[in-house]
C-alpha cells in the first residue's frame, strides 16, 4: 500500500492529525511502501507468514465476553451511499463474563473482511486471519448490582471497530461494558451477517468539508447506538436479524455512567457527541484534531486530551479552542516517544509484523514512536482507566492531578 498522503504534507500538528487519520486506513497504517513491492504474505527469507499477532493480555480480573450486533437506523438513508434506504452499522459489545468455557475466541477482524483489509494494506492475510482476541463470543454476562459502566469507542477515520482492541479489552477486564462502532463506508471494510462486506466510499480527496461530514455522520451513528443500548438494556433485541444475545445482557448496563473514547477522528466524534448529548458523562480524545463547531464547543462534563509527542510543533488550534470553551473538568497530557499510530493496535501489530512486512526497527519506530511498545500501551491503559474510574466510578483521581514518578513519559501540558 502506498501512502495516500506524503509525510511532507504534515508539517504541523493539525494537518498531521487530519491526514494521518486518513492514511491509517483500517486504523493501522501498516505502510506497504516500506514492505516488499510484491506485497506477498511472506517472510523476508521467503517463508510464509505463520501465526497471528498476539494481543497483550488485559490486566483486569474479569473474563471477557463479546457479541456483535447489526443495527439498522430506518430514520436515515446512508449518507455515503444515498441509494441505500437505511443506515446500517455494526457494533461489538465487550463485557465482563460469568464464565467463558466452551465459547470460541472472537477474531480480531471478522473473516469476510480480511481479504479486503489485506489487499488494501498489503498485509499478510494469514496473519490477520489468525489473530484472535481475549473475548469469547456469546459468553454469559457477569451480574453486577446496578449494572456495569459503559464506554463507547470510535476509531480513527478509515478504522474498523477492532483497531482499538488492546485498549478496549483492558477496560472490559476491569468491569466496563465497552461498545465499539463500525462507521460504515467510513471504515475500510465492514462485514455484515451473511458475509456481505461494505467498503469505504468516502471521497479519497479529503478536504475539510468531507471530514466535517464524516464527524457529523459518526455523531449521528453514536446517538443511534445510545438509543439501541437503552432498548437492549430494557430487554429488547435491537439486532436486525434478531440473533441470540448472551445470557444476562438485559439490565447489565448502567446507562447513567457512559463514557466515550475516540482515536483521531474518533476523538473529535467523542467531543462533538458530548457537546450535543448529555448521556455521555466523560470523554477522551486520543490525539485527534477537533473538527466542527460542536467538537470545539466543549461541555460541562469531564474531558481528557491525550496527545502523541509533537516535540516543538505548535499546539493544535482546535485544542486551544476546545480548552477555552470547556467548562467541565479538563486535562491535557502528552506521551513522550509516541506517534499518532501509537494510540491504536498499530503499537501491537508493528513490532510483531515487522519481519513479514520487511520493516527495519527504524521504520517501525517511525510509525509507532521510540517509546517501547509494551511500555507505551501500559501507560495508555493506566491513564485511560484512571480517567474513566475517576469520572464514572468516583474513584481517587490522584494520577491525573500531577506528574507521577512512575510515569515520567507523561507530560502534563495543562
Amino acid at each position: 500500500m502506498s501512502q495516500r498522503h506524503p509525510a511532507a504534507a504534515r508539517p504541523r500538528r493539525p494537518r498531521r492529525l487530519l491526514l494521518t487519520a486518513a492514511l491509517l486506513t483500517a486504523g493501522l497504517g501498516l505502510v506497504a511502501a516500506a514492505a516488499p513491492s510484491s506485497a506477498q504474505s511472506t517472510h523476508p527469507h521467503g517463508r510464509p507468514a505463520a501465526g497471528g499477532i498476539v494481543l497483550p493480555a488485559p490486566t483486569g480480573p474479569e473474563r471477557l465476553g463479546t457479541v456483535s450486533l447489526h443495527l439498522v437506523d430506518t430514520g436515515r438513508t446512508d449518507p455515503w451511499v444515498p441509494s441505500h434506504p437505511v443506515r446500517e452499522i455494526m457494533v461489538q459489545i465487550w463485557y465482563p463474563a460469568r464464565h467463558t468455557g466452551g465459547y470460541p475466541a472472537a477474531p480480531w477482524l471478522s473473516p469476510g473482511a480480511v481479504p479486503h483489509f489485506a489487499e488494501a494494506l498489503g498485509f499478510p492475510a494469514e496473519m490477520v486471519r489468525a489473530t484472535t482476541t481475549h473475548g469469547r463470543v456469546g459468553a454469559p454476562v457477569a451480574r453486577k448490582q446496578g449494572g456495569h459502566p459503559v464506554v463507547l469507542y470510535s476509531p480513527g477515520l478509515g478504522g474498523d471497530r477492532g483497531t482499538g482492541t488492546a485498549l478496549v479489552e483492558e477496560l472490559a477486564s476491569h468491569g466496563s461494558v465497552v461498545v465499539t462502532i463500525d462507521h460504515t463506508h467510513d471504515a475500510s471494510e465492514v462485514e455484515f451477517p451473511g458475509g456481505r462486506v461494505e467498503v469505504a466510499t468516502i471521497p479519497p480527496d479529503l478536504d475539510e468539508q468531507v471530514i466535517a461530514q464524516a464527524v457529523a455522520v459518526r455523531a449521528a451513528d453514536t446517538r443511534f447506538v445510545l438509543d439501541q443500548l437503552a432498548a437492549l438494556n430494557a430487554g429488547r433485541n435491537p439486532d436486525a436479524g434478531s440473533r441470540r444475545l448472551p445470557d444476562g445482557l438485559r439490565g447489565a448496563l448502567d446507562l447513567s455512567r457512559i463514557g466515550m473514547v475516540g482515536h483521531s477522528l474518533g476523538g473529535s466524534t467523542a467531543a462533538a457527541v458530548m457537546h450535543d448529548d448529555p448521556r455521555i458523562k466523560a470523554g477522551v480524545n486520543l490525539d485527534g484534531t477537533l473538527v466542527g463547531a460542536g467538537a470545539v464547543a466543549g461541555s460541562d462534563r469531564p474531558f481528557l486530551l491525550l496527545s502523541s509527542d509533537h516535540g516543538a510543533d505548535p499546539e493544535d488550534p482546535s485544542w486551544d479552542a476546545f480548552w477555552a470553551n470547556q467548562r467541565g473538568w479538563k486535562r491535557e497530557l502528552s506521551l513522550r516517544g509516541s506517534t499518532h499510530a501509537s494510540y491504536n493496535d498499530s503499537v501491537v501489530f508493528y513490532p510483531q509484523a515487522a519481519a513479514a512486512l520487511g520493516l527495519s526497527p527504524e521504520q517501525v519506530a517511525e510509525q509507532i514512536g521510540t517509546l517501547d511498545p509494551q511500555r507505551s500501551l501500559a501507560i495508555q491503559r493506566t491513564y485511560l482507566r484512571a480517567f474513566l474510574d475517576q469520572h464514572l466510578r468516583h474513584r481517587d483521581g490522584r494520577l491525573l492531578r500531577a506528574p507521577h514518578p512512575r510515569y515520567p513519559e507523561i507530560t502534563f501540558v495543562r
